[in-house]
């Protein structure tokens, strides 16, 4: 593999994995943890920390961690969180195991309880094996034995995480305000559209594709304890789209954010420095409870100031919709 990526197809996983004299996939994934961790963005910890994971289709995923300067720690992306997030963009339906470089903190292992079975996941944790020839994974419930989880709060036929989410929205209306731009450009900036490095004037095409991949975020998002799901996409300068769902957790913090969310599927993909994003879009539910705009400015301002987000809302289709 001459250079490492975020999702590596089955088929290459297992020539590596031949070409390397390994067992098997589950033998790959400690070997590329290291070299995984040097995708890792980390400027305020330098802490450098990568999972990878082998999901049910034979595809191999990277996660690493994310951490943005001039926001609170809590709004950090953790590699755990990274690569299932990874593997819901990806559409892949289960994670079989995953090798990660330094033991799941408490705030990863709460979140892994999202998933169905969770207690089944297998883990290798390099760092408690560096000596240690043989390769060899314990399930969760090694290192979570008396865990709290969707099981208590949900019944048996709700969705979880990485399962398929059909939350029913349809868009309402657009919100019109002043400000709706993340740094407060007036319209004369509006004007300029710098492509690079200042702001982008939007197509109508761009805007309206802008807005159906936010929509499809929050139809996909995992929000069953609030019922308040939201969905973000971003645009960068060359017009590549990026989409990201909110993830709820039973326990309510650690959930992952949609702005977040998006900026993994951008990472993942390869979109580069972050001042690249030009353009956002995000869908939630007037009034919801757990609201995501006013945050999302705050964090799109510091990630690249330069952002423009539009805001809609949405509500379920077989309810009706509030209209202009």
């Amino acid at each position: 593999m001459d250079q490492l990526k975020f999702v590596v197809e089955a088929s290459e996983a297992e020539s590596i994995t031949h070409k390397l004299g390994l067992p098997s996939v589950h033998h790959l994934l400690p070997v590329l943890v290291q070299p995984a961790q040097t995708l890792a963005r980390p400027p305020i910890s330098n802490y450098h920390v990568a999972a990878v994971g082998l999901g049910s289709d034979g595809r191999v995923f990277l996660g690493v961690n994310l951490e943005f300067p001039g926001l609170p720690l809590h709004h950090s992306v953790h590699a755990e969180q990274f690569l299932i997030t990874n593997l819901a963009v990806h559409r892949c339906p289960r994670l079989v195991a995953f090798a990660v470089s330094a033991a799941p903190c408490g705030h990863c292992r709460q979140f892994l309880q999202e998933l169905r079975n969770p207690s089944d996941l297998q883990i290798h944790i390099t760092s408690q094996h560096q000596n240690n020839p043989n390769v060899t994974f314990e399930p969760l419930r090694e290192i979570l034995p008396n865990p709290f989880g969707p099981f208590d709060l949900l019944d048996d036929e709700t969705p979880l995480l990485l399962e398929r989410h059909n939350n029913g929205l349809i868009l309402s209306y657009e919100i019109n305000h002043d400000g709706d731009l993340c740094n407060g450009f007036s319209d004369d900036d509006l004007k300029s559209g710098n492509l690079s490095n200042g702001f982008y004037k939007l197509t109508e095409t761009e805007s309206t594709l802008l807005r159906i991949a936010a929509l499809e975020g929050a139809n996909d998002s995992h929000a069953p304890y609030s019922g308040c799901p939201s969905g973000v996409a971003i645009m960068d300068y060359e017009g590549k789209i990026y989409r990201g769902s909110y993830v709820e957790s039973a326990a309510y913090n650690p959930s992952l954010g949609p702005v977040q969310a998006a900026l993994v599927a951008f990472v993942a993909e390869g979109g580069g420095g972050y001042e690249r994003i030009v353009a956002a879009a995000l869908v939630e539910k007037e009034g919801a409870k757990v609201r995501q705009e006013d945050t999302a400015r705050i964090f799109l301002k510091l990630v690249s100031p330069k952002c423009d987000l539009k805001v809609f809302h949405c509500c379920v289709a077989e309810n009706g919709c509030k209209k202009d």
